[in-house]
């Protein structure tokens, strides 16, 4: 959780410093470029005008998201997989590190931007792999049964 939040903060450290805003520079030309954007809302920058409260919603989501990873990496010899220890720590390296940059400025810096897709960033890929690690668990555990 921690290397998470470190990597992706270091990232949008080096992304405000060497981007320019709503300027691109491509990477892998048509597909891949840096794109400094400054998300105030969720996912696609849904909810934009509701800042204040989107913050709320985020940091008590996760206090409960930090206490069930809490208690899942506390539980690792009664059950809890790997893989979901993994998941958990991924998703909420994630989500602090997006809450950081809520709390510092009232928007998340995403910078990744593959054209086709709404540009995202490091904390963001963390959180979507570490949800697909746990459905993939969640799924082959139900194949077993």
């Amino acid at each position: 959780m921690g290397s998470v939040v470190l990597i992706d903060q270091l990232s949008k450290f080096l992304a405000l410093q060497y981007l320019s805003p709503q300027t691109s520079v491509p990477l892998i030309s048509q597909v891949l470029d840096l794109t400094l954007v400054k998300n105030p809302g969720v996912a696609f920058g849904l909810f934009s005008g509701y800042a204040p409260v989107l913050f709320t919603v985020i940091t008590v989501s996760l206090v409960f998201l930090f206490l069930i990873a809490n208690r899942s990496h506390g539980t690792a010899a009664h059950g809890t997989s790997t893989v979901d220890r993994w998941a958990l720590s991924l998703i909420l390296g994630g989500a602090i590190g997006n809450w950081i940059d809520r709390l510092r400025f009232a928007a998340v810096i995403d910078f990744i931007d593959f054209r086709v897709w709404p540009v995202f960033n490091l904390a963001d890929t963390a959180i979507t792999i570490g949800v697909c690690l746990y459905f993939v668990r969640v799924l082959m555990s139900k194949e077993k049964t």
